[in-house]
């Protein structure tokens, strides 16, 4: 019996009945002594520009800051991408997204990559997973050879004729789900493929789920292909599961709020109500829906839901440092990809890479640490994996593009580039021609923009300076034209480099 094996018998036994010591005798030199548990939590589509911690006029995270006093803090932290399918799969495999492929809405990695994640740098660990994104879902079940705990989607979705779709088309659950919604769902402005079914659908749902929607004024949180769900109960299960299986632990929970739709709890609904916050006003970009909804409202919405992800986030925290797991635990809190509400652009069904939409909350809580450390370099989101493995005594990938975070890095933070990709309508083994690429580099932001009907020719160049333009307010590629230039030499020399496996002959 190998050691995944034994790690998914021993799951099924109270915690302790002879696990850690059949474990010591496994013959593992990286288990000997106290391994190391790691658990990452990711709140979906969530900005870092929307948290207080970061100076962001109105409190959505007064638990978050608070323990943030613990951790370490990154304050420029990037995602691979700026939707679900990019920005996880960057985090997972520790590569950027022309280097794993899985940058088409709802995609797989390339199948090189399907060994190549932290399910299997971490395979001296018991890893657990779970998702409440669909997106996200089809990712862990492609690591399902390297995962010994995939929480089913479904299992913490509130019981519902919806769970009637993954399990009936388990291997096409994406494609059917988008029918259903399409079919059974009516959409915010009141239409629905079919208005009969539809409101049938309403009526039995809100008889279902009456008591728990007396506490969600707005409607219960969903992906919109599910009947809801709430985070206590993921909640609940999840610390059930980590007080009751071998460790050490590998844990990733992707959990979706804030996500649309921006359905907080009762207790945070209006909180933010009157305040008086009056957003900077941006131009319209030339990417701008046609049809601009009151973006205000939807922040203040997104704004809401945010204080029920810092609600059960410190409830999460209280479990671990209550039951001891939180003293040999690496705790790592961050997002896949961020949210937008400017310049026209609502959510991040988007082809911009602007600050709000990329910039991720990354706080990494070390065993032991009593206070605070912030950290200003700019960091990605493929530094996460490098940096684990690191800190916990495990080998570190020799196939992953990070580095090694601060200040667990053992030289000084490199001079880098760091990159964010949006290549959702380009083709999978494609070169890249229908791409949106970011390369940040010493507090200067190129945004380059190629393959549009919006930007025919050559494309479309901006360039900010983000460390006195945070909020990138004033393009700067004409006045600064060299330096405008020397990066994007060097984003065109990268673009080269990832387009030449996939030139065709």
């Amino acid at each position: 019996m190998n050691r995944r094996d034994f790690l998914k018998l021993a799951s099924l036994l109270p915690l302790g009945v002879a696990a850690p010591r059949v474990l010591k005798k496994l013959g593992n030199p990286s288990l000997q002594g106290q391994p190391q548990n790691v658990i990452i939590i990711v709140f979906d589509a969530w900005s870092a520009y929307n948290i207080s911690l970061n100076g962001y006029p109105r409190e959505t995270t007064p638990n978050i800051t608070r323990l943030s006093k613990r951790a370490i803090r990154y304050h420029n932290h990037y995602a691979g991408g700026n939707f679900t399918s990019p920005g996880t799969a960057s985090l997972l495999t520790g590569v950027l997204p022309w280097t794993h492929r899985a940058f088409n809405l709802s995609g797989e990695v390339d199948a090189s990559f399907e060994s190549k994640n932290i399910f299997e740098a971490f395979k001296n660990h018991y890893s657990i997973t779970y998702s409440h994104n669909g997106w996200a879902q089809v990712l862990l079940k492609q690591f399902g050879n390297y995962i010994d705990e995939l929480i089913p989607r479904e299992q913490l979705l509130l019981a519902s004729i919806d769970n009637i779709i993954p399990k009936t088309f388990k291997n096409d659950d994406d494609i059917s789900s988008v029918s259903w919604v399409r079919t059974m769902k009516v959409k915010e402005e009141g239409s629905a493929y079919s208005l009969l079914l539809s409101h049938l659908y309403e009526e039995v749902q809100e008889k279902r789920f009456e008591k728990i929607l007396s506490g969600f004024p707005r409607g219960l949180p969903t992906s919109g292909a599910d009947s809801g769900f709430i985070l206590e109960e993921a909640h609940d299960y999840i610390t059930n599961r980590l007080a009751n299986i071998p460790q050490p632990i590998l844990g990733y929970f992707h959990f979706l709020p804030p996500h649309f739709p921006y359905r907080t709890s009762r207790e945070f609904y209006n909180a933010f109500n009157g305040d008086g916050y009056q957003p900077i006003e941006k131009p319209l970009d030339i990417f701008a829906a046609t049809e601009r909804k009151n973006l205000a409202f939807k922040r203040k919405m997104y704004d809401e839901f945010i204080l029920y992800c810092d609600q059960e986030f410190a409830k999460l925290y209280d479990f671990l440092e209550k039951t001891g797991i939180l003293e040999n635990t690496w705790l790592v809190l961050t997002s896949d990809h961020g949210e937008l509400f400017e310049r026209g652009i609502n959510g991040h069904s988007t082809d911009v890479l602007y600050e709000p939409v990329v910039r991720v909350p990354l706080m990494i809580f070390e065993p032991g640490r009593t206070t605070g450390m912030d950290i200003y370099d700019y960091t990605s989101a493929i530094d996460v994996l490098p940096t684990l493995t690191h800190v916990t005594g495990e080998k570190v990938p020799d196939w992953t593009e990070g580095v090694i975070l601060p200040p667990f890095a053992p030289t000084a933070m490199p001079d880098r580039n760091v990159y964010v990709l949006r290549a959702a309508k380009n083709g999978k083994y494609d070169p890249l021609t229908v791409a949106t690429v970011a390369l940040v580099r010493d507090g200067y932001k190129l945004h380059r923009y190629f393959g549009y009907d919006e930007t025919p020719g050559d494309g479309l160049v901006k360039l900010y300076d983000i460390k006195s333009d945070p909020e990138e307010m004033t393009d700067l590629a004409v006045t600064k034209r060299e330096t405008t230039a020397e990066l994007l030499n060097e984003l065109n020399l990268k673009l080269k480099e990832v387009d030449a496996p996939y030139l065709k002959s």
